[in-house]
């Protein structure tokens, strides 16, 4: 089932999602959402979605960058944004921690945002502790683009969009950014989460 992807303005985009319990994880109800979330991802494409961006207030997110994603913006492209495949997993009740100070700026879209994009500073390197989809804990040290999906996800659980992170300037439609930007045509082919 694809699920309706809550456009920016939306109030269920910027609220503070709730914490999930073992009980609420194992329910017949979120196992199926995960597959829908999963479905919709697919879908758009997409690298990640959140569980506010279908609507629903819930500290869970999905994330995976499929290798043909990748393979379409290049390897050279794919380089400089330290991009590599990141199989699908769902992250629950995240806490996010910064590791290191080096900061990158890429441009950015969101599947709530539809058509746009702008640079956003992320750091490169990051840990999360979360639950997986059996309330397992799990731990996950990340760099580059996967850091960059797991801190634009997170964001999302907390009521952040990545406009209220972006370079203001360089807020543009992805048309656009073809047309004036750097000549790439990576905005337009990389999924967006």
């Amino acid at each position: 089932m694809r699920l309706k992807i809550c456009q920016v303005g939306e109030p269920a985009l910027r609220q503070n999602a709730r914490v999930l319990s073992r009980e609420d994880i194992l329910s017949g109800y979120l196992q199926e959402l995960i597959e829908w979330m999963r479905e919709t991802t697919r879908d758009a494409p997409g690298v990640g979605l959140a569980a506010p961006q279908v609507g629903l207030p819930i500290q869970l997110a999905v994330i995976e960058d499929r290798p043909e994603y990748i393979e379409r913006i290049g390897s050279s492209h794919a380089a400089e944004r330290q991009r590599n495949p990141v199989p699908f997993h769902v992250i629950i009740n995240p806490k996010l921690r910064v590791e290191g100070t080096e900061i990158a700026e890429f441009f950015e879209g969101c599947l709530s945002l539809a058509g746009f994009g702008a640079l956003v500073p992320r750091s490169l390197q990051v840990s999360v502790e979360c639950l997986d989809h059996r309330g397992e804990a799990v731990s996950i040290r990340a760099e580059g683009w996967y850091a960059r999906i797991l801190q634009h996800e997170i964001d999302h659980l907390n009521g952040i969009l990545y406009i209220d992170r972006m370079l203001p300037r360089s807020f543009s439609t992805q048309e656009n950014y073809v047309r004036y930007g750097k000549g790439e045509t990576s905005m337009l082919t990389e999924p967006r989460g």
